[in-house]
């Protein structure tokens, strides 16, 4: 290394963001940490969770002897996330919060924060992912204005950056950073692309950071803590009571709070019902939830499903599907789901359409729809609309089937 470089660590708190901010110092950059607030919450016991986390940080800066610095964008999240979010849910969709906060927040105000307020040469956080460039090439990066058309100009000269799956397959996090832009990629350092957690918790013990290995790691939607979702999310949304009815015969089975309380998948909460049902359709025209009596019901499972317009994580479409319109990869729409092998095909308005090789239990409106080349994670594109379930082919094809009867018996035998 030449002269050393300055490097902003996003510290949350956690065992992750701590083990990266030691390993860039022990790369001998010069390393700033920087905790984020993104949320005001109370706990339980009215204990802000987020002012822990901001100390455990600060604690963990100190123990490595690097400055520490905290910066807040509640208002920026509240504008760009959450009230998307709520959008969203009343459109009876189901948001990804975590993937939005990456692109809105992290990998946008963050990074300009990092690099433009504090003088970083690039900006580092505990994501368990690799892009292609190598730390150096990091910071060889001049920033150019990304085009706001659908396709570059095809003589441009480009050496875009790629998204690469961690070591660790297990906590792989590529799929939370499937709609960070160019701009953001080129300067961002992952500490953890070669790492595994067991190891990254090695580390951790041997640097004395006790206090983040005690925390247990967060899960599902960060804000709510152990919150029941239904209870917050109708803290935001007024109650639109509507109908839980039996997707097969048309039966109603109860009544809920609104659309937006309810995931395709989950379980229904039907009082003095023995049998569990599942959500398996949203009629935002009624209000109606549509339920299904067994988890593997065919009303929960399809094969196609279509995006708003695709975020490739290049900037471009890969050439093959660029060319040809049509691509083979691997799909996933939720973090550790198993990889399904998919066709896509590429619309003229950047949109894309996905067949899946096997129907897949709840593909959701909302979430979204990430897909890979190997260990390539290419980009996303938010679930927009789904082709028809198992369970509607199958009465279509029952009803094809009794037409035919229908018009067999009713034909005159000619021989006669």
């Amino acid at each position: 290394m030449g002269f050393i470089r300055h490097v902003v660590c996003a510290m949350s708190g956690g065992v992750d963001s701590s083990v990266a901010a030691l390993l860039l110092k022990r790369r001998g950059y010069n390393v700033t940490g920087v905790f984020m607030k993104n949320w005001d919450s109370l706990d339980e016991k009215g204990v802000c969770n987020s002012e822990q986390d901001c100390e455990d940080a600060y604690k963990v800066c100190q123990i490595l002897d690097i400055p520490f610095h905290q910066v807040s964008y509640v208002k920026e999240y509240w504008n760009e996330v959450f009230s998307n979010l709520l959008k969203e849910y009343e459109r009876g969709r189901t948001p990804n919060p975590d993937i939005l906060c990456n692109k809105h927040v992290k990998f946008k105000h963050f990074h300009n924060y990092a690099i433009n307020t504090l003088g970083g040469d690039a900006m580092a956080t505990g994501h368990y992912a690799r892009t292609s460039q190598e730390d150096e090439e990091v910071f060889q990066q001049v920033h150019t204005t990304t085009p706001t058309t659908l396709f570059r100009d095809r003589f441009e000269i480009r050496n875009p950056v790629r998204l690469f799956k961690g070591a660790d397959s297990l906590k792989d996090q590529t799929f939370f950073l499937s709609q960070v832009s160019q701009d953001a990629l080129r300067r961002t350092i992952f500490p953890l692309a070669g790492l595994t957690k067991e190891f990254v918790k090695k580390i951790a013990a041997e640097a004395g950071f006790y206090q983040v290995l005690r925390k247990k790691e967060s899960m599902g939607i960060c804000f709510i803590g152990k919150t029941d979702f239904e209870s917050f999310i109708l803290e935001y949304l007024e109650p639109r009571p509507g109908n839980f009815v039996s997707i097969e015969d048309g039966t109603v089975l109860g009544t809920h709070q609104g659309l937006f309380t309810l995931t395709l998948g989950q379980r229904a909460r039907l009082p003095g019902k023995r049998l569990a049902w599942y959500v398996a359709d949203k009629d935002i025209v009624t209000g109606d939830v549509l339920l299904a009596p067994s988890c593997d019901h065919p009303a929960l499972l399809r094969d196609t499903l279509g995006t708003e317009r695709f975020h490739w994580v290049t900037g471009d479409p890969p050439p093959e599907i660029a060319k040809t319109h049509m691509m083979e990869c691997h799909f996933r729409f939720l973090h550790q789901m198993p990889l399904v092998p998919c066709t896509v095909t590429l619309n003229m308005n950047g949109s894309v359409w996905i067949s899946l090789s096997k129907p897949v239990r709840a593909l959701t409106p909302g979430q979204f729809a990430v897909l890979y080349k190997g260990d390539e994670c290419l980009g996303s594109g938010k679930i927009v609309q789904l082709g028809p379930s198992e369970f509607t082919l199958q009465r279509g094809r029952e009803r094809l089937r009794a037409a035919a009867q229908q018009k067999e018996q009713h034909t005159p035998d000619l021989d006669n």
